[in-house]
């Protein structure tokens, strides 16, 4: 059947794909003794001791957690084959940037009659992206905002003063450069999505909802601001060019050949897991501001979607919520996949306060739960992010050797992710 998703009807288009799916898939509605069961698929650590928690609490609704493959890796591929077949699980782990994916794809269930009240549990701009229209499709778990990771013991041996600004950052640069010419401040940012959260705190958004359109907005001037400062630096020779998520990049890090890494919360492990010989040298300041403008940009988070195929959507809604806000399975988040939580009572944990012993005892949560609250709120991802992020980061790609630059991967991914929308029955707002 052809399906044309239209944004004000997004709903509409689900609701066509619910009875589609008839009564076949998702979790059983009662086992023996009158027990709810609710199949949870995910891949993130510590996911599988949240379900532990709740089950042992709760035993008229026992969820059965499935470990699947990362989403990128192919647990998304896995829940839309699944959804297509009408079996998908009750839940699953989807990160905000792919959700309006799976909502153009009527895999998703709005839950919005069993959030409403719970909505003022979490903050606004985050509901923003579970859904959209104000309707929400699942619950969010994390949030990513950015920070600035550095090596303290380099900074503080040359004498560079620690960049509050990205006139002062670019400043900096040219200093590391100085100090030792084989160094460099930061990796010239070459991943789609980290890329995203630099626009994001610029408050430049690639797409918005325009009646019931999409507007894509890549090539705006905001965006080639963004796209300006970073090839300024590129042009300088002031960044190194290694590949993104590159063991040399992790090396770099661990010798002091990049003495810096603007980049999101799970940074921290990243860092931490792939450059432990720099144990206890690095630090973390908070992002740099564009002039005086007190703005953060976010570079990830995932929700506990709904799938059309769940049988026992308000079930499953409580204990989403639960997994998000109750104090000892966001504890043992924070501690098993090192998440910063979505809920205002996540944010409320002790164990945010815990000093970290790779950043030199320094208790680097708090500084990301007070930069949480200054998270540009008009982001919004659109629903062919994978047409958006592949063309975007082939773009990326060239910048290193030099055969393109940032302005000339925006205007592909302008014009790949317009085609894509168009090419998928989306109206396109001019």
């Amino acid at each position: 059947m052809k399906k044309k998703f239209l944004l004000a009807s997004v709903a509409v288009a689900t609701a066509a794909a619910f009875a589609l799916a008839g009564c076949s898939g998702g979790s059983s509605p009662q086992a023996s003794g009158g027990t709810t069961q609710i199949t949870f698929w995910g891949w993130a650590a510590g996911y599988d001791k949240s379900v532990d928690l709740w089950n042992k609490s709760h035993p008229d609704i026992q969820v059965k957690y499935e470990q699947i493959a990362n989403g990128g890796a192919g647990g998304y591929d896995k829940i839309l084959t699944a959804a297509k077949a009408g079996t998908a699980p009750c839940l699953a782990q989807v990160g905000y940037e792919t959700l309006p994916s799976f909502l153009a794809a009527g895999a998703l269930k709005n839950v919005n009659d069993y959030v409403k009240d719970s909505r003022d549990q979490f903050a606004d701009w985050v509901w923003g992206n579970v859904g959209v229209n104000g309707d929400a499709y699942g619950v969010p778990v994390d949030t990513a905002p950015m920070g600035l990771f550095y090596r303290k013991d380099l900074f503080e041996k040359a004498g560079i003063e620690l960049p509050e600004t990205w006139d002062q950052f670019a400043s900096a640069a040219a200093a590391v450069k100085a100090a030792d010419p084989k160094a460099r401040i930061m990796n010239l940012p070459s991943d789609p999505y980290l890329y995203a959260g630099f626009a994001w705190q610029n408050k430049a958004p690639w797409f918005a909802t325009k009646g019931d359109a999409w507007g894509v907005s890549l090539d705006s001037k905001a965006n080639s601001e963004v796209a300006s400062y970073w090839q300024g630096l590129q042009a300088k020779g002031l960044l190194s060019n290694y590949p993104a998520f590159d063991a040399a990049l992790y090396s770099a890090w661990s010798n002091g050949t990049v003495w810096a890494e603007v980049g999101p919360v799970w940074s921290a492990t990243l860092i931490r897991d792939n450059a432990a010989a720099s144990s206890g040298s690095w630090a973390v300041a908070p992002m740099p501001r564009w002039g005086s403008t007190d703005s953060v940009g976010n570079s990830g988070g995932s929700a506990t979607a709904v799938t059309k195929d769940c049988k026992n959507p308000k079930e499953a809604t409580e204990f989403a919520l639960w997994m998000s806000t109750n104090a000892d399975s966001v504890s043992n988040l924070i501690d098993a996949a090192a998440i910063l939580p979505a809920s205002k009572a996540g944010l409320k944990n002790k164990a945010l306060d815990e000093p970290v012993a790779y950043f030199g005892g320094q208790p680097i949560y708090q500084l990301f739960r007070d930069e949480s609250a200054k998270v540009a709120t008009s982001w919004q991802w659109g629903p062919v992010m994978s047409v958006t992020a592949s063309t975007l980061g082939d773009g990326l790609g060239k910048i290193a050797n030099g055969s393109g630059t940032y302005q000339q991967a925006l205007d592909a991914a302008q014009k790949a992710t317009t085609d894509a929308l168009k090419t998928q029955g989306f109206t396109v707002a001019k």
